[in-house]
């Protein structure tokens, strides 16, 4: 488990030398094999859609060839948004881990609560705080540095 938060990590850290939030998603199929890794390039693609965890989803169901991701899990550095959260949920992922809780714009344990409502029809099992300080570093020493520049 915490050999696949590093990667997202490093998928993270990737991000960041970008000038991207960073956050790094990785996804496994159930033996552990890494299917598809990615981190945000909103800025760079110009779409506000291209989370890492959108990203690393195209690219898994490009490999599977499939309209879900069921036996599947995924990793993310920061807890999903809500639209984040809202395709995880549609994907049917089996498992979601995450690193730094989102007060501001998350949507899992934070905000919209996405598997809370009853337009949820399928809740993954969730464990937040994996590598949590080494992801909450990352977004505030990128936000610290973006206050710097101004």
């Amino acid at each position: 488990m915490k050999q696949i938060m590093q990667i997202a990590l490093e998928e993270a850290q990737k991000a960041f030398k970008l000038d991207e939030v960073p956050v790094g998603a990785v996804i496994i199929d159930k033996e552990g094999n890494i299917v598809a890794k990615a981190h945000n390039l909103v800025e760079r693609h110009k779409d506000a859609t291209a989370h890492a965890e959108i990203i690393a989803i195209r690219k898994a169901l490009a490999k599977t060839k499939d309209k879900y991701l069921s036996d599947f899990d995924i990793y993310v550095t920061l807890e999903p948004c809500p639209m984040c959260a809202a395709t995880i949920s549609l994907l049917r992922f089996r498992r979601l881990y995450f690193g730094a809780y989102d007060v501001k714009s998350g949507g899992v344990e934070n905000g919209a609560r996405i598997f809370n409502q009853p337009s949820c029809h399928h809740v993954p099992e969730i464990y937040g705080g994996i590598a949590e300080s080494k992801s909450a570093k990352l977004i505030k020493d990128f936000f610290a540095q973006k206050r710097e520049k101004f």
